[in-house]
This record gives structure tokens, C-alpha cells and sequence, in this order.
């Protein structure tokens, strides 16, 4: 008997590597080897790769090539914004003896777990809370906001719950605020939805990663506005402008600019079909299991997201009976079920959920491969699993 194709829903945690992106990857490792450190020509040609690439990028953001720095992923980006920043503040800025930040309380792991380390470190920290809809608010960033603040951090889009954030209208109070603080956002998720113009944003870091754009792993990126001072957290060959020493991956990097390319040329396209999958897919979850309780709002979160809680059940072992019917998807954040014990939802438990409903979060994550029949089934049965489990 023929088996079932399997149904990939976790694009949030990583997606597939487009062939484009492996044919460019392919090419560059096989033809350009040398080290761009090296003057020689082979080591020049691999230089020549890096910098077109870092230009590539810069354009498709609205910044500077001097302004992106290359590092091995999101997790890498968001901690040299966020440590960058507060230790060279501590240095330049010795009238504060206490450093204040400020994230917002759904942040990825990767945020949440540096501001944390920070607050051991003696820094004031606070974490402001959303609304129920998963939503920060412009006005509780301007609020926050004190003397002593030297950083904002507040992602693009959720990583669990898809929801949307304001992110221009903060940059906007953060301008108008009598001390003006760093904002920094993480926009892995957002890349390949959402405008990714820093100009328009009105950022001064942002993060993004190749992987969450039909890229290679390992490869991510910090766009660092002209004149924000950053320090190190990697010493050595002083690559990247000093910012992450080490010999850079090249053929990764050229990946990286043939993912961000393809991502730009088929976001409007890609997102208006997957808008109307997950509105499908939504009203058939709600239709099936009208118990089904949809977490975050059901509009302002991307067009691929959809994350809904079933009272009383255990959102991991619905991904475990989904997975054994040949579909994949997730509690929610890949690194966080690593961080912590993947049972209760720090997003969820922010947005209001009690530990029921932050224990029994599924995340659900379509892409570009995804299409209407794979919602029909994975509807069919996500129903029948959770009505097996409630007999």
C-alpha cells in the first residue's frame, strides 16, 4: 500500500533549502575555496563573493553593505545586538551605574535569555507585557522608557503565535523619547512576509537568518546602523569589521543572498496564497473542534501562523500522534523546547492563557510548498486525534 506524502507544517522552526539557494551554495563551494582573509586570488574571489552578497542584502533592506555584519544565525545576531550594545554602553557611558533594558515578554529564547543574563549582571531589565492578542503596545515602550535606558528589544513577528508588531510606530516613540535608547528587533520570522526596509522600520539593529527564508542553517545577519557602537563577543582575525572574527562561510553567505532574493521577488505572491490557507485552515479547526481556542489575534499575525490550544490536552502529544500520521508540527519555539522543558509556553502564558491552555499550544506553520488538500488533512486528523484522546 502506498504511504501518505508527509505534510511539513513547521516552516517557523526551519524550512526546506530551495534548489535556487543549493545550486548557488553548490557552485561557490566547488569553485571559490580560498580564504577571504588570504590576498592571493583564490582569496580575493571568495572576498569578492562575501562582498556582493553583502551588498545584495544591504539593498533589499534599505541599508549600507558597511552596515551588515554576517554571523551563524539568528540566535548569534540577537545576542551580539543585545550584549554588543550593553557592554559597550558600560564602557562609553559610566555616568549610569545600572544599565536599564527593555524587551518585550515574548521574545524569542535567544532575547529573553540574554536580557536575563544581563539582569544577573546587574542590569535593570524590564519586560513588558502585551495584550491579549499577543500585541505590544507603542505607548507601554514610551512608558518604560527611562535616563538609564540604553536598549529596546522587541521582535517583528512572534515565532509561536505569528502575531505582528508595531514596530515603526515604537521606533517612532523611541525618536520622540527624551533619552533615546537603542531599538533593536528580530525579524527572522517576519523576512519572508512582512516590509523589511530598516528605513521604513526606523531600527538600529535587526536580526535575520537565512534558514527562515529557504536558506542554508548556520548563516544569519545583524544590520548594525552607521554609528551605533557594538562590542564583540568573538575575538580573533577581526572579520566583519572586528564585530565576529572567524574565517567567514562563503558559500553559505552566497546562499544567503540567493534566499534573501528569492524571498523579495515572491513575498507579495506567496503571502496573499498563504493568507487564504490559513483562514481556511483556521475556519476548519473551528468547525471540527469548536473548542479549539486560537491563540494570538486572528488577523495581525503572519500569513503563515496559526497556533491553537486544546483545553485539557497536551500540545506535545498532539504533535507526537500528528507526526506518527505523517504530519509535522510544533509546541511552539525549536529552542525553547531545548531551554527550558517545552511543556508551558512562556508567549502563551503571556498573552493571558492559564497553564492548560499554555500547555496544550500546537503551532502549525505553512510554506511554500504547502496547499489546500494538505489543510483538508491535517484538519481530518488533528480531529480524529483529539477526539481519540478525549474518548
Amino acid at each position: 500500500m502506498k504511504s501518505k506524502k508527509r505534510i511539513y507544517l513547521d516552516h517557523a522552526a526551519t524550512t526546506p533549502i530551495d534548489s535556487r539557494v543549493l545550486s548557488a551554495m553548490q557552485k561557490t563551494a566547488k569553485e571559490i575555496f580560498g580564504n577571504p582573509s588570504s590576498i592571493h586570488k583564490e582569496g580575493v574571489e571568495a572576498k569578492k563573493v562575501i562582498s556582493e552578497a553583502r551588498k545584495d542584502i544591504a539593498a533589499r533592506i534599505g541599508a549600507n553593505p558597511d552596515e551588515i555584519i554576517f554571523t551563524g544565525g539568528g540566535t548569534e545576531s540577537n545576542n551580539l545586538a543585545i550584549f554588543g550594545a550593553a557592554n559597550i554602553l558600560d564602557i562609553r557611558c559610566p555616568e549610569y551605574k545600572r544599565k536599564h533594558i527593555i524587551v518585550s515578554s515574548i521574545e524569542h529564547p535567544s532575547v529573553l535569555l540574554c536580557a536575563r543574563e544581563l539582569e544577573k549582571r546587574g542590569a535593570e531589565v524590564t519586560f513588558l507585557s502585551v495584550g491579549n492578542n499577543g500585541i505590544v503596545f507603542a505607548k507601554s515602550v514610551a512608558e518604560a522608557i527611562r535616563e538609564n535606558t540604553v536598549l529596546v528589544s522587541v521582535m517583528y513577528a512572534n515565532n509561536e503565535i505569528g502575531t505582528i508588531q508595531p514596530i515603526a510606530e515604537i521606533a517612532k516613540v523611541i525618536r520622540h523619547a527624551k533619552h533615546k535608547p537603542l531599538f533593536h528587533t528580530d525579524a527572522c520570522q517576519a523576512t519572508n512576509y512582512l516590509d523589511m526596509n530598516v528605513l521604513r522600520l526606523g531600527v538600529d539593529l535587526m536580526t535575520f537568518n537565512a534558514s527562515k527564508m529557504y536558506g542554508p542553517k548556520g548563516v544569519g545577519a545583524l544590520y548594525v546602523k552607521r554609528g551605533v557602537p557594538l562590542s564583540p563577543l568573538v575575538f580573533g582575525g577581526g572579520q566583519e569589521k572586528g564585530m565576529r572574527s572567524g574565517t567567514e562561510n562563503v558559500s553559505g553567505i552566497a546562499g544567503f543572498a540567493e534566499a534573501m532574493k528569492l524571498a523579495e521577488t515572491m513575498k507579495e505572491k506567496e503571502s496573499a496564497r498563504l493568507l487564504k490557507l490559513r483562514d481556511f485552515f483556521i475556519k476548519e479547526i473551528l468547525k471540527k473542534m469548536p473548542n479549539a481556542v486560537l491563540n494570538g489575534s486572528a488577523k495581525n499575525r503572519l500569513p503563515n501562523n496559526v497556533n491553537f490550544s486544546f483545553p485539557g490536552l497536551d500540545g506535545e502529544e498532539l504533535v507526537i500522534q500528528l507526526d506518527a500520521r505523517g504530519i509535522a508540527a510544533s509546541t511552539g519555539s525549536a529552542c525553547a523546547n531545548i531551554a527550558h522543558d517545552g511543556k508551558v509556553s512562556h508567549v502563551l502564558k503571556a498573552i493571558g492563557a492559564d497553564n492548560d491552555i499554555a500547555r496544550g499550544g500546537v503551532r502549525f506553520t505553512l510554506g511554500r510548498g504547502t496547499t489546500k488538500e494538505d489543510m483538508k488533512r491535517t484538519a481530518k486528523e488533528l480531529s480524529d486525534i483529539v477526539k481519540n484522546l478525549r474518548q
